[in-house]
């Protein structure tokens, strides 16, 4: 049986329990600051976007799978852009 989406949203809806067991597992290890958004972009940056095939299931794997490490290192290399942002934004003030 293949499931259809009519938009991202829904998608993203189906998802959301994976996502969200996947943030209460690091907050257990006491990592706070990540969040559903953050595995969501991560994925479909890096791994979604380069799968073939592509099925509910595989991407529930994804979520549950993915590493520490590499969404970390995604959410601080966030927080390093946006911090340059908003230095050129306070260089502009006369």
């Amino acid at each position: 049986m293949d499931i259809q989406f009519k938009n991202l949203d829904e998608l993203y809806s189906r998802v959301r329990p994976a996502l969200y067991s996947k943030i209460m597992e690091f907050r257990r290890r006491k990592i706070d600051y990540i969040k559903e958004e953050d595995i969501w972009n991560y994925l479909s940056i890096y791994v979604w976007k380069k799968a073939d095939s592509l099925d509910l299931a595989s991407m529930v794997s994804s979520i549950m799978e993915v590493r520490e490490e590499d969404i970390k290192a995604y959410v601080h290399g966030l927080l390093r852009d946006q911090n340059r942002e908003l230095e050129k934004e306070d260089g502009n003030i006369l």
